[in-house]
């Protein structure tokens, strides 16, 4: 059983508070639009992290009656919100930042702003490397999400801290909306990625190649002794994986050697895609009728 995960959303959800005080503070003290945009964008991580603790206390709830296969889907809206918020938060980034393109106004106490914005991006980098080990380790789609949005969020405030030190030197102002646009077309493309990813998921997406490739080395070393397969099908549910396939043995084998293979042929997918859910169907190989219900919908 997967352990539970919502005390990453909590540190999330607490670095999106930390971070969103310090860059609108950061915003005070210059009047930078490129650090308004990084504070808007961090107002974003705080609803990201609001709805990844909801829905990863759903995705943790055990099967039940009306959800047999489990909640772990849930993790999937996650990301969807957080995609949708991320692109809400662009289009405000450009309403702010367009009509100080027209209208370019100078910067003030350029340092202290400066130095505020990257405390701010320290803790967000620290964090989101916390996330994304935990999300690699425990194959949680809502924690990677969050992980690579809030390492988005260090590279745009990377690049927001160089408008404004770049404007503090040269004078030209238009550079700060100039990159604060910039910023936005960014963070719009992430949330893009993010809700395609999501889409997938929901869509029954097959499992990716390079856990396909672990499943058929499992196969492969049974078809080595004989054994037969097709109708081979996966999907991901967020951390789980699904996968079902039909196995043809020798008709003349007794029920319960069979019953014994598909237990062994069970347990050695498990140790190498746990954690997975695998139905097997049992066939006699030498029968025709065996290879005629591969399609997805059974004669």
């Amino acid at each position: 059983m997967r352990p539970d995960l919502t005390r990453y959303a909590w540190l999330s959800l607490a670095t999106a508070v930390f971070t969103l005080l310090l860059k609108l503070l950061a915003w005070k003290l210059t009047g930078s639009v490129g650090l308004l945009s990084d504070a808007l964008e961090s107002l974003v991580n705080l609803g990201g992290a609001l709805m990844m603790l909801s829905m990863l206390r759903i995705a943790a709830m055990p099967p039940d009656a009306g959800h047999a296969y489990g909640h772990s889907k849930a993790e999937y809206f996650s990301s969807i919100v957080e995609g949708l918020l991320i692109v809400v938060a662009s289009g405000s980034i450009l309403w702010a930042a367009l009509p100080r393109l027209l209208d370019p106004r100078p910067l003030e106490s350029a340092g202290l702003g400066l130095a505020v914005s990257v405390a701010a991006s320290a803790v967000n980098l620290a964090v989101a490397q916390v996330l994304l080990r935990a999300g690699r380790q425990h194959r949680s789609i809502a924690l990677t999400a969050d992980g690579h949005h809030l390492m988005t969020d260090v590279w745009t405030s990377g690049g927001v801290v160089l408008g404004v030190l770049l404007v503090s030197l040269t004078g030209w102002n238009r550079l700060d909306p100039l990159l604060a646009i910039a910023v936005a077309l960014n963070v719009l493309w992430t949330g893009r990625a993010l809700m395609l990813d999501s889409v997938a998921g929901l869509m029954d997406a097959a499992l990716p190649p390079e856990d396909l490739a672990q499943l058929e080395a499992v196969l492969d070393a049974f078809r080595a002794e004989g054994i037969g397969f097709h109708a081979v099908r996966t999907r991901r549910s967020a951390s789980r994986r699904f996968i079902s396939m039909h196995v043809l043995v020798p008709g003349d084998w007794s029920v319960r050697r069979g019953h014994a293979l598909v237990e062994d042929l069970e347990q050695r997918i498990a140790a190498r895609l746990a954690p997975v859910t695998v139905l097997t169907h049992l066939e006699p190989i030498e029968d025709a009728v065996s290879y005629g219900d591969e399609g997805l919908d059974r004669p």
